[in-house]
């Protein structure tokens, strides 16, 4: 016969992932005529739980541009910190809730990288494109079958061979008592 226990254990109960691109703009010391390259470098992020069930992820990053000014004839490198926050909803499980209990985990699926750069008077505007993944963890219960029959253990003897104790007389008790 078996029976079934509920298991309280922490899963996945939400995840979901979102592409996002957004414009910056930054504006060099010397009037640019040309971007000649550009680079995203240290990413962070964080997600914290949001209005209405949703988790807001924000984070940052630098940006290296390097352009020519003067005619093209000199070639300088700026950088620039910029910040963001996008707003996810997250599709949860089984009715579940986020709570202050509640895990949020993001990745970054797709490092930020420049999509499109361009020099509009003496701006550099960029195009930035990401992809993040957020996997929300909570609490969950887990109906498991359990059988209620023992295993029952076959008993092992020792045989013992020894000559000296076969020649043992059991009653010698008795014997002596008589």
């Amino acid at each position: 016969m078996s029976s079934f226990k509920e298991i309280v254990t922490k899963a996945v109960i939400g995840k979901a992932k979102k592409n996002s691109s957004n414009t910056f703009s930054l504006t060099p010391e010397e009037m640019p005529n040309t971007v000649l390259g550009c680079w995203v470098i240290n990413h962070k992020f964080s997600g914290t739980k949001g209005s209405n069930g949703s988790v807001l992820v924000t984070g940052s990053f630098d940006v290296n541009v390097w352009y020519s000014y003067n005619d093209d004839k000199s070639t300088a490198v700026t950088t620039k910190n910029f910040t963001y926050s996008d707003t996810m909803n997250i599709p949860l499980k089984e009715d579940h809730n986020i709570t202050d209990a509640s895990e949020i985990i993001v990745r970054c699926l797709r490092q930020p990288t420049v999509a499109n750069v361009n020099v509009e008077g003496g701006e550099v505007k960029l195009d930035i494109e990401k992809e993040l993944g957020v996997e929300i963890v909570g609490d969950t219960k887990v109906k498991i079958s359990v059988e209620d029959d023992e295993d029952d253990y076959d008993e092992i003897f020792d045989e013992v061979d020894d000559p000296i104790l076969d020649e043992i007389n059991e009653d010698y008790l008795n014997e002596a008592s008589n």
